[in-house]
């Protein structure tokens, strides 16, 4: 059976999956992080969501998987698909400047732009590059990097050396 594809449903649909939030960093949803790419309801009247991870390995995928299907279900949509999608490959150009403001005032450093690649072989470095950081809590560029990982892979941890505050950078790629 086929059905007509309500605009209005589908907006809706985007709506709350827009608000899923990131269970890693759960002061953003799915939508300021970039990673939610697009929501459409198919002929069938399924819900279609296509995400695109911060990583390919990242681990809070199967999560925010389940709270987007979660989360449509208990807003009456029955039928619900989540599709993962890797090219392009997601970058921190697309946390939204809602996203970054709530990264900072939260405490994290968010992103810089993400470096430029101009096709090609990814070439390998083996010492961090070089970033502008600036402390979340008192705005400081005097910063120093602690470890290139922090609780996830897509964060690094910094520390302030005016304030001595630790913070997490959420990484440019």
């Amino acid at each position: 059976m086929v059905t007509a594809v309500s605009t209005t449903e589908q907006d809706r649909a985007r709506v709350v999956a827009a608000e899923v939030a990131d269970p890693e960093m759960p002061m953003l949803t799915i939508a300021d992080l970039g990673v939610l790419r697009e929501v459409r309801v198919d002929h069938e009247g399924v819900v279609v969501v296509t995400i695109t991870p911060t990583y390919s390995g990242c681990p809070a995928m199967a999560t925010i998987r389940a709270d987007i299907e979660y989360d449509l279900r208990a807003h009456g949509f029955t039928a619900v698909r989540v599709d993962t999608v890797l090219s392009p490959p997601w970058s921190s150009d697309w946390i939204t400047p809602d996203g970054r403001r709530k990264l900072r005032e939260h405490g994290y450093s968010p992103p810089g732009p993400a470096p430029t690649r101009t096709g090609g072989p990814i070439p390998l470095t083996l010492a961090a590059p070089p970033r502008d950081v600036r402390c979340p809590h008192c705005r400081s560029a005097t910063t120093e990097l602690v470890s290139p990982f922090s609780a996830t892979a897509c964060k690094a941890l910094y520390r302030c050396r005016d304030c001595l505050e630790p913070f997490d950078h959420v990484k440019e790629i």
